[in-house]
């Protein structure tokens, strides 16, 4: 797209620069000073070419040297223009051909994102017309066409730039949003695929308690307390749980301890490699321990991916002294 863009806008410069060259060779008058037309037309004809080409496929920017030599060239044509005519033929629609001319040259120091250069060309050509012509002259002759030129081009970049930037800031918060719709769904899926497990390892104890009306031996209150148990950690656990921390958090149940499980997105943006690390470390601290509850959970934090407390007594305790157990690990792997 912008490059079809460009190859328009670059024929079309291209297209105009030579219409202005032709209409300064169809002299209806004999110039007094022919040389110095050719010369005006040459320099006009390899600065634009300049403008329009020089770096043109690499950057839209125009070079500094190539916006200063336009600026040079808008000074030098006009006079060398004039000065190339008898004063009486100074008017006649060939002579002015510069002025159309150099209103193309600032269009492109527009488009090629030079507007002060393109500003200082119409300033310039501006008084030359002034001081050669007479400016009501010049304003019937094209100057008032030339700025006006300027004045568009430099309207329909700013709104173009403006479009660019727009469109860029959209097709970013779409991707964004289709990311995070991406990562819902994954989400969902996971918590229903938690869901399904626990049910299928609760269904079973819930269909006897249902068969038998709540009447239960102690084995199977105790089957019925994991079952409860482990269909909680499902779906608060996230990403804390594999089977070795599953069966970790049932070892401990089963003699007594009661363990509680939060996943915050603690293991939010760590590497798979690394998350089956913490949790093989998880379940290594939950085999050791000899607290009589433990609180697992992982926070959003910088540092620590996962904390493990553990409470001498089963209550509720929140004296300092009951703590026995406190151990982090952290988001990145020691000695990394």
């Amino acid at each position: 797209m912008n490059r079809s863009v460009r190859s328009v806008a670059t024929f079309l410069a291209i297209g105009f620069a030579m219409y202005f060259a032709a209409r300064a060779v169809w002299w209806i008058e004999q110039p007094t000073a022919p040389l110095l037309l050719v010369a005006a037309i040459g320099i006009f004809l390899v600065v634009v070419d300049i403008a329009i080409l020089w770096d043109s496929a690499t950057s839209v920017r125009m070079p500094l040297w190539t916006a200063l030599l336009s600026l040079a060239a808008s000074v030098v044509i006009p006079s060398l223009a004039t000065h190339s005519l008898d004063p009486a033929s100074r008017t006649a629609p060939f002579a002015t051909w510069y002025i159309g001319a150099l209103g193309l040259l600032g269009v492109i120091c527009v488009v090629r994102r030079r507007p002060v250069v393109a500003v200082l060309i119409i300033g310039t050509l501006t008084a030359q017309s002034w001081l050669h012509l007479g400016i009501a002259a010049a304003l019937s002759l094209g100057l008032v066409g030339s700025i006006m030129w300027v004045a568009v081009a430099w309207l329909l970049v700013m709104f173009w730039d403006r479009a660019v930037r727009d469109t860029e800031r959209l097709a970013d918060i779409q991707q964004a949003v289709s990311a995070w719709d991406a990562t819902q769904q994954v989400r969902q899926r996971e918590r229903r695929l938690r869901t399904q497990f626990a049910l299928g390892v609760a269904g079973p104890v819930l269909s006897r308690t249902v068969a038998s009306h709540g009447i239960l031996d102690e084995q199977e209150r105790l089957e019925a307390r994991l079952a409860e148990g482990r269909l909680r950690d499902e779906l608060r656990g996230g990403d804390l749980l594999n089977d070795a921390v599953r069966d970790a958090i049932a070892d401990a149940r089963r003699d007594g301890v009661v363990v509680t499980v939060f996943d915050e997105g603690g293991l939010d943006g760590i590497e798979e490699k690394r998350r089956a690390e913490i949790r093989d470390e998880l379940a290594e601290v939950l085999r050791g321990a000899v607290s009589r509850r433990l609180i697992i959970r992982a926070a959003r934090d910088p540092r620590i991916a996962v904390t493990v407390v553990g409470r001498a007594a089963a209550g509720s305790a929140r004296d300092d002294d009951a703590v026995d157990l406190w151990h982090e690990i952290p988001r990145e792997r020691q000695g990394r």
